[in-house]
């Protein structure tokens, strides 16, 4: 790492709690489309909710990012990781955009609201139509596919950083330090 410190608090806490919510909301949406259980209208309802947290949290994380610090990768890190690690980070910051608002575009196309823990209700953004319904629905499900491959990928990499090479590539998420 250079000589630059790790990760804020802020962008620590906010990758953490983002990391177990957006992990739990991909299972809990996997099981949900395989299951007809008495459970699932309540899961979908926080399954909802908590997208649109998700998407709230996603818009902190962006403007945390701007004025924030982020520690450069080594240098001596090949020239392919190097591309591999940021290809990877604009993917997964796409999917923490696109899963929440296809999700809304596709509840909205599907004629249902959209509410945030009962407190308030999303404005529709599409007029009902099983066409843009279908379109979303699918997209939502294609983009969680990647973005679960790109978490294990990301996930992958920290692991190879902090327990093969040791470079302070994942100390700086896990401690703020190198």
């Amino acid at each position: 790492m250079s000589a630059n410190k790790g990760y804020s608090a802020g962008s620590r806490l906010l990758h953490w709690v983002m990391a177990l919510m957006l992990i739990s909301m991909l299972f809990l949406g996997l099981s949900m489309v395989q299951s007809l259980a008495v459970w699932q209208v309540e899961a979908v309802t926080l399954h909802k909710s908590t997208g649109i947290l998700a998407l709230i949290l996603v818009v902190l994380r962006l403007i945390n990012k701007v004025y924030s610090c982020t520690p450069t990768l080594p240098t001596e890190l090949p020239r392919l990781q190097r591309f591999a690690a940021h290809i990877t980070h604009f993917g997964l910051y796409c999917a923490m955009i696109l899963m929440p608002l296809s999700g809304w575009l596709m509840q909205n196309a599907d004629g249902r609201v959209v509410q945030f823990f009962g407190l308030f209700q999303l404005p529709n953004l599409l007029d009902a139509d099983i066409k843009y319904f279908a379109f979303f629905r699918e997209m939502h499900g294609i983009v969680a596919w990647l973005f679960l491959a790109m978490i294990f990928m990301h996930i992958s990499a920290a692991l190879y950083h902090g327990l093969i090479k040791r470079d302070g590539v994942m100390s700086a998420m896990l401690t703020g330090k190198k």
